[in-house]
């Protein structure tokens, strides 16, 4: 199964704004945390392909090799996203 991918309205290729006081770096990765509060979407996390339901805190992240491109952007549960390093993506191409 190919990851899942969720389709913006934006202009194909525009650049994410800037990094702002919520991103961190980690590893080769551009990670933010989200509280959940402004989820509306059902995400599929790649670290275990369950969903991550709307209102559910969890990680997005980027690899910094070409963070703009929102192709590469996945959503994480948390437990998933610092359990990476045992576990592994399972569906994401990163």
């Amino acid at each position: 199964m190919s990851p899942r991918r969720n389709n913006r309205r934006d202009e194909p290729g525009k650049p994410d704004p800037a990094p702002t006081r919520f991103d961190e770096i980690e590893g080769e990765f551009r990670v933010r945390h989200l509280s959940g509060e402004t989820s509306t979407k059902m995400y599929r996390c790649p670290g275990c392909d369950q969903e991550i339901r709307p209102g559910v805190p969890h990680v997005v992240a980027w690899p910094l090799e070409g963070w703009g491109d929102e192709s590469d952007r996945r959503h994480w549960h948390t437990s998933c996203w610092r359990a990476r390093g045992r576990r592994g993506p399972s569906s994401a191409r990163w």
